[in-house]
């Protein structure tokens, strides 16, 4: 669960508090380092200080004895000088001592079991060296023995005139109880200290970063308020930081562009709403214009006086007008009432004959029709169908070129369980790839002339009435249109 957790998801406040709270936490951990290096130290600089006092000390004394005896100066006579001194001198000083020949051996030792013969260790040759090579004439080995360490001086003794004679041992055994009680003593008093300035530093730090946090949770809370569709409240605070008081001008300043923005932006969409509706209401007044044309055109050209049957052509070519005059007054309408396009008259009617009579005001004679029964009822609004049917046929009759020789739009109805399917099909230029994906959209169009509304005004016609519209096309070979309506069982 931690795998993926990350410092940037915690929020500013958190990570002030944590940054105080680090530091506080940090600050006690080097300052008992530097405590516990410190006393190390100075127990260090205590006992090289305290070897040197007591082996000046046990050097005077040396001297004192050496220029009271009665015995020659030599480095033979050593043993006999301090035969009975040198346990007095142990007692006095509260040391061990040894004193050993200029070659090492040993001579005489104030430990009461230790027994002076040739088995004796003598002072190691590289010890020597050191002690002859040295400016003082002396030198300290320090080893660590069962983790306690242990201090060793090595000094020459000298006659009156500097001569040496033999060479004293002190052998120390560093004593660290009394430090070690005082760090331990320290240590403890410096946590309850730290542990009580954490308490506080809680707290503080909880205080802190809730303040200094408190302008910025003012600025986010009102950015989530923040919408373009209404009016938005400046911050009036005074920060006692000068970034948030920068940042607080920034927002107010982009709250004052913000409804400047939003002023454009409504004035747009009101002029975009008005020129969307006039294309559509010009398109909506000229899909009935079309079929009075043909209409009109149809009736120029196969008028007859004496026609036996017109009466009857006069009364069909005269619907057809009233009917598409109806239309574009229901248009006209529903602009000057500011609501949308003519509402839904619903009928049950037969399909297959509305679509048939949809296709007698073209007069091209390539147009074909069939329909596997006669009557399929629907509810649809009849105005509605002929105009879905109308935009296809005009569609497809456009998409086949003029020079084109073999010229067919065929237009068949059948009924498909619950639905009725509407086909229109032609054998145009078909669609390219590029346009497949846009041929619904509203205001594309493949055509040299129109506004590309029809496709995308029929397919919400067919939405509307829960059906749906779909295509086949090949580039070169034409294109299938296929509407799916809902149906009534006869």
């Amino acid at each position: 669960m931690l795998k993926g957790f990350k410092i940037s998801m915690l929020s500013l406040r958190i990570r002030i508090f944590l940054s105080m709270i680090l530091l506080i936490i940090v600050a006690s951990i080097l300052l008992a380092s530097i405590s516990i290096i410190q006393f190390k130290n100075e127990a260090k600089e205590y006992h090289q200080e305290r070897l040197e006092r007591k082996e000046n000390a046990v050097k005077e004394h040396i001297n004192y004895i050496l220029s009271t005896t009665t015995y020659p100066l030599t480095s033979e006579n050593l043993d006999l000088i301090f035969k009975d001194k040198i346990h007095e001198l142990a007692h006095i000083h509260n040391i061990e001592i040894n004193i050993y020949d200029l070659d090492g051996k040993l001579l005489k030792s104030s430990k009461e079991s230790f027994s002076v013969d040739k088995v004796s260790p003598p002072i190691p040759e590289y010890i020597l060296k050191l002690v002859r090579s040295s400016i003082e004439k002396r030198y300290v080995d320090i080893k660590t023995i069962n983790g306690v360490k242990n201090r060793s001086s090595f000094t020459q003794i000298k006659d009156d005139k500097f001569k040496p004679l033999g060479v004293l041992n002190l052998p120390y055994l560093e004593d660290d109880g009394f430090y070690e009680k005082e760090l331990h003593n320290f240590l403890i008093r410096l946590s309850q200290v730290y542990s009580f300035m954490l308490i506080v530093a809680f707290g503080l730090a909880y205080f802190l970063s809730s303040y200094i946090t408190k302008s910025l949770k003012t600025i986010s809370d009102k950015l989530n308020e923040t919408s373009l569709n209404q009016k938005n409240e400046k911050i009036v605070l005074e920060a006692s930081s000068k970034e948030i008081n920068l940042l607080i001008t920034a927002y107010n300043r982009m709250v004052d562009e913000l409804e400047k923005s939003a002023v454009k932006l409504a004035q747009g969409e009101r002029e975009g709403a008005w020129r969307e509706m006039a294309k559509q209401v010009a398109h909506e007044i000229k899909n009935p214009l079309t079929p009075m044309r043909l209409t009109v055109q149809s009736f120029q050209r196969k008028f007859d006086p004496n026609d036996p049957n017109i009466t009857q052509k006069m009364k069909d070519y005269s619907e057809t007008l009233i009917q598409q005059i109806d239309t574009m007054n229901a248009v006209a309408s529903a602009f000057s009432n500011f609501a949308s396009m003519p509402a839904q008259q619903n009928e049950t009617l037969n399909v297959v004959e509305v679509v048939e009579l949809a296709l007698d005001i073209f007069n091209e004679e390539h147009i074909n029709f069939e329909s596997e029964s006669p009557v399929i009822v629907a509810k649809i609004d009849r105005t509605q169908l002929i105009r879905i049917i109308t935009n296809l046929v005009k569609n497809a009759i456009q998409s086949i070129p003029e020079q084109q020789e073999k010229k067919t739009v065929f237009v068949s109805v059948k009924k498909e369980s619950n639905n009725v399917l509407i086909t229109v099909k032609d054998n145009g230029i078909g669609m390219k790839p590029q346009d497949i994906d846009r041929i619904f959209e509203p205001k594309f169009t493949t055509k040299s002339s129109g506004m590309g509304l029809g496709l995308g005004i029929i397919k919400n016609i067919i939405e509307n009435y829960k059906g749906t519209i779909t295509f086949d096309t090949e580039l070169g070979k034409g294109t299938q249109f296929t509407v799916s309506l809902p149906i009534i069982n006869s």
